[in-house]
């Protein structure tokens, strides 16, 4: 197994959890007041899933040195 496909599966998990957040939100019982508790609970967890896809999505810089090893000289170009 590759780590991609462990990354896939924890993307489609979440895709998953934030379908399932969506649909109970959307068939939360109205009205809604600002101070209902479990309602703020989904919309944070919502939210919570939404940054972790979007974490796991987006392609991360990391920088490196122009010198390997240190005294190796420059790299060229």
């Amino acid at each position: 197994m590759r780590y991609e496909d462990n990354i896939d599966a924890a993307v489609l998990a979440l895709d998953t959890a934030r379908q399932l957040l969506s649909d109970e939100i959307r068939d939360y019982p109205t009205p809604v007041s600002g101070c209902d508790a479990q309602y703020n609970h989904l919309l944070s967890k919502r939210t919570q899933i939404t940054k972790a896809l979007s974490v796991l999505q987006t392609d991360v810089f990391v920088p490196t040195p122009r010198t390997l090893v240190e005294g190796s000289g420059v790299e060229s170009r």
